[in-house]
């Protein structure tokens, strides 16, 4: 008989199903949409582990609604939507999978920048609406990539990742964060410099900061500005790092030359204007996409899942200080 009683807010691949069904009575919210609000409240109650996504909104009345829960299994890297100080403090382990996606995003990344440059999806529209009259000194002209300079707001995993791809482009590296990254230095030529100074000097800025009360809105008017009106601006890491509204105004104003967006401020809803501009590519939150990527996130988001319910350390706690408890 199954030892733990668990919910999954969506259906998971494969490989990781197959990890819980041999220890978990297990019930998954089976339609491919997130999960109504009421609904996990009843399917919460009687629950010892949780396995969420990142656009499940696991706050104080989950929490409390779950009065046998021990263990949020986030299955993303991001966990902002979890009250993880509330979860500590309960005494419930949340986890998430990092580093798992970093290769996955960003080539994703690479894919954005490059379509955005080369206006890849302006040329797909025009292909498919039966538009293309033959070549043309002037049809569709964008910006080359190579020795341009690439400025990455947040050096982690996915940030790194993403500067070492620029090798085959022989791009000058510019990089914002809170501490230094030895490797890009040295390894890249890298330049550390404040984030006022990297957007004044990027022909490419590419956002791989968490969302924090601190980077919400990190792009707002004042940053937009400050770019090159020659600049793109690909953001894979949380839609609310940018002011999406006056993201808008700039692409529609000329303040700078495109935007390539894989999250949205409030996603799943588009920003009113952001889907009328022809200077924006726009993609579904596909960063950790491919099928290799998403079968070890599944594999990690179960074996964290189970390692708490064992009273084991799992292998990626978001609060450690719950076992100083």
């Amino acid at each position: 008989m199954s030892q733990y009683r668990i919910y999954l807010t969506r259906k998971i691949p494969e490989a990781g199903l197959k990890l819980l069904r041999p220890h978990c009575q297990m019930e998954i919210f089976s339609e491919d949409h997130p999960i109504p609000r009421e609904l996990l409240l009843e399917k919460v109650r009687e629950v010892e582990g949780l396995l969420c996504l990142l656009s499940d909104p696991i706050d104080r009345e989950v929490i409390d609604a779950a009065p046998r829960l021990r263990v949020i299994s986030n299955y993303a890297v991001g966990y902002n939507n979890i009250d993880v100080e509330y979860a500590t403090r309960k005494g419930i382990v949340v986890t998430n999978t990092p580093g798992v996606l970093t290769d996955a995003t960003a080539d994703l990344t690479w894919a954005l920048l490059l379509a955005v440059a080369r206006r890849i999806v302006e040329g797909d529209s025009m292909m498919r609406q039966g538009q293309f009259r033959g070549w043309s000194p002037m049809l569709l002209l964008g910006q080359e990539v190579k020795g341009k300079t690439l400025g990455i707001v947040g050096a982690g995993r996915i940030g790194t990742a993403v500067a070492e791809r620029s090798r085959g482009w022989n791009m000058n590296i510019l990089y914002y964060d809170r501490g230094e990254n030895r490797y890009l230095e040295q390894e890249l030529n890298a330049r550390r410099m404040e984030l006022e100074e990297l957007l004044e000097q990027s022909d490419f800025v590419s956002l791989h900061v968490p969302l924090t009360a601190e980077t919400h809105h990190l792009i707002d008017e004042q940053a937009l500005r400050r770019m090159k009106r020659s600049a793109y601006l690909i953001n894979t890491a949380r839609g609310a790092v940018v002011d999406e509204a006056v993201l808008v105004r700039a692409l529609r104003e000329g303040w700078i030359a495109g935007a390539a967006l894989d999250v949205y401020e409030h996603e799943p809803e588009l920003t009113p204007g952001l889907s009328e501009l022809s200077n924006v590519v726009l993609a579904p939150h596909i960063g950790s996409a491919t099928i290799d990527t998403r079968n070890k996130m599944a594999e990690i988001a179960a074996r964290n899942l189970l390692d708490g319910l064992n009273g084991k350390r799992p292998q990626f706690p978001v609060n450690p200080r719950v076992f100083e408890q």
